[in-house]
């Protein structure tokens, strides 16, 4: 069986990130978002394993010391972090595994994963960016002054990756990541593996 890709999805808040990955996930075949390992409680309407797999400080710790993680971080108190062994385990069945992190947690799976491929998805405009901040409506102006922020330190990262979608028409960036996901299975070192067989009795 062909081993899957690994692929490093990042973005700043307000791209439009989860929405272009939800609708990837439904019209293709072969692709799993990562399910990540947390400390923090679980919260109404997610399950476990589904949503996060959710354990306890001892267990994620333990899971440190032996270095299973391929990235991990604490916030606000709580441990998140992705399992090496999950995600190499999915990638031997042949699928294609997804990693939403940002840019930090993109650095250490490189590391440790060098034949990642790492797609950044930026907004058209800051003036996009804002209008989808403050489309919301949850938010004070402090707030979203804050996540502007925050989000145009995240963008200063772009260049550490392989693929830059922007997201201005939904349907066009969409496009571009199926685009990107295609062009990967077709590479002679995939495609060599695949049909290795047809390959070998073309060539006797």
């Amino acid at each position: 069986m062909t081993q899957g890709t690994l692929y490093i999805v990042s973005a700043a808040s307000g791209t439009g990130k989860t929405s272009l990955l939800k609708e990837l996930l439904s019209s293709s075949e072969n692709i799993e978002v990562s399910v990540s390992h947390t400390t923090r409680p679980m919260r109404e309407g997610e399950e476990n394993s589904v949503h996060y797999h959710f354990v306890d400080k001892a267990a994620f710790e333990s899971k440190i010391g032996a270095g299973d993680f391929l990235e991990h971080a604490e916030v606000f108190g709580n441990y998140y972090g992705t399992s090496q062994s999950a995600v190499e385990e999915q990638l031997a069945k042949g699928l294609d595994v997804i990693l939403e992190i940002d840019w930090q947690g993109a650095q250490q799976v490189r590391r440790l994963m060098p034949k990642a491929v790492g797609i950044f998805i930026m907004p058209p405009s800051k003036g996009a960016l804002l209008s989808r901040l403050q489309g919301r409506g949850q938010d004070s102006d402090e707030v979203i002054a804050t996540r502007t922020k925050e989000a145009v330190q995240e963008m200063s990262h772009y260049n550490e990756f392989d693929y830059l979608v922007v997201n201005d028409v939904f349907e066009t960036a969409l496009g571009d990541l199926k685009a990107i996901f295609a062009a990967t299975r077709l590479q002679v070192s995939v495609q060599s593996e695949e049909h290795k067989h047809m390959i070998s009795q073309l060539l006797s």
